[in-house]
């Protein structure tokens, strides 16, 4: 039996596990040419690409606190730093596994997307 895709999941009334958003966003984030991989990047960096995930699947926002949970439980690191330091006070490092399934995940639902739009 295969296993629906999100748009599908979507349509069934399911929710979106907090992991599988974040891994469109991430990769949506890698499709619009940014790097990902290896490198620190401040929370803040990857909101943008978290609004547009939830914003595609119609889904409530993440809270800081969520995106970060969640993107520990995918294999990122994350630490938190002061909130004078920064408005999202998290850094995330995401290994180049992660990354990789992002973006193979990314293209697996939007090409599934176009599919269903046909």
């Amino acid at each position: 039996m295969e296993q629906p895709t999100l748009f599908e999941q979507l349509r069934q009334g399911r929710a979106i596990a907090s992991e599988q958003l974040l891994l469109y966003a991430l990769g949506e984030f890698q499709a619009r040419g940014k790097t990902l991989a290896a490198r620190e990047l401040p929370l803040d960096r990857l909101r943008g690409a978290i609004r547009r995930a939830t914003e595609t699947f119609g889904v409530a926002e993440l809270t800081d606190e969520e995106a970060a949970a969640a993107l520990e439980r995918l294999g990122a690191q994350v630490r938190r730093v002061p909130p004078f330091v920064a408005k999202h006070p998290f850094r995330v490092i995401v290994p180049p596994a992660v990354a990789a399934q992002a973006q193979e995940f990314y293209q697996q639902q939007r090409s599934s997307q176009t599919s269903d739009a046909s």
